[in-house]
């Protein structure tokens, strides 16, 4: 098993964002959390990278235990998050954006050849490198965000809400993008308000409900079940 996390609780003062949830992710796999805004899905992602640090449970990464780790220790682990809102370092160019992902790396051999494939893959964000990154339109910013993440060279992408405010042509592309890092040998997991998207996308899925899961099965299961099409898919 990849990644682990077992009776997982996050608080914010009193109050109980996550309550004593279990997730696993299998090596190469999709995994996605479905739920309503408020549920506690950023609260799970931002636990997993450290940045936010449980009340009770565990973490395991790769077979070791992570929760009690800095950020940085995870992310040389081989954890890269993308934040909801597509969040990247508006004042500096878009090459620099993708020079920060990398930062931890030492392999400069290594990194360059990195950034040519991100240049590949992205091709808009070699057009735009020397280009600020706070001016590039959303669909870009995005791009630049997932991009910015790979320079880590993750074996473990989290993806917060990554289709949020895209038009319908962008979201596509976006899934297929996540479809294509998974491709390459990259675990990732996925939250999404957009139920329809996460479950197309995925091997596996939970659904969380006021911080805790309520389901938990494959996506094709959990797309054809009739609570979950209320809920989450229009009927």
């Amino acid at each position: 098993m990849l990644l682990e996390v077992r009776d997982l609780t996050v608080k914010y003062g009193m109050a109980e964002a996550v309550k004593d949830i279990s997730i696993e992710v299998e090596d190469g796999s999709i995994v996605s959390i479905v739920g309503a805004n408020g549920a506690g899905k950023t609260t799970i992602l931002r636990t997993i990278s450290g940045l936010k640090q449980p009340a009770a449970g565990e973490i395991w990464f790769q077979g070791g235990r992570i929760d009690t780790m800095a950020p940085h220790q995870i992310v040389k682990l081989g954890i890269a998050h993308i934040p909801e809102g597509r969040i990247v370092f508006a004042p500096m160019s878009v090459l620099d954006n993708l020079k920060m992902g990398a930062y931890l790396r030492h392999d400069k051999t290594d990194v360059a050849r990195d950034l040519d494939a991100t240049y590949h893959y992205f091709p808009i964000l070699k057009k735009r490198s020397r280009q600020l990154a706070g001016s590039l339109s959303g669909g870009e910013q995005q791009m630049l965000a997932i991009a910015r993440a790979l320079m880590a060279k993750p074996k473990l992408l989290t993806m917060d809400e990554p289709s949020m405010g895209l038009s319908p042509k962008l979201v596509g592309e976006v899934g297929r993008i996540i479809k294509d890092i998974n491709g390459r040998g990259v675990s990732i997991i996925l939250v999404e308000q957009n139920a329809r998207l996460a479950f197309k996308l995925s091997d596996k899925a939970y659904v969380l409900e006021t911080g805790r899961i309520t389901l938990g099965g494959s996506a094709k299961e959990l797309a054809d079940d009739e609570r979950v099409k209320k809920a989450y898919l229009g009927g």
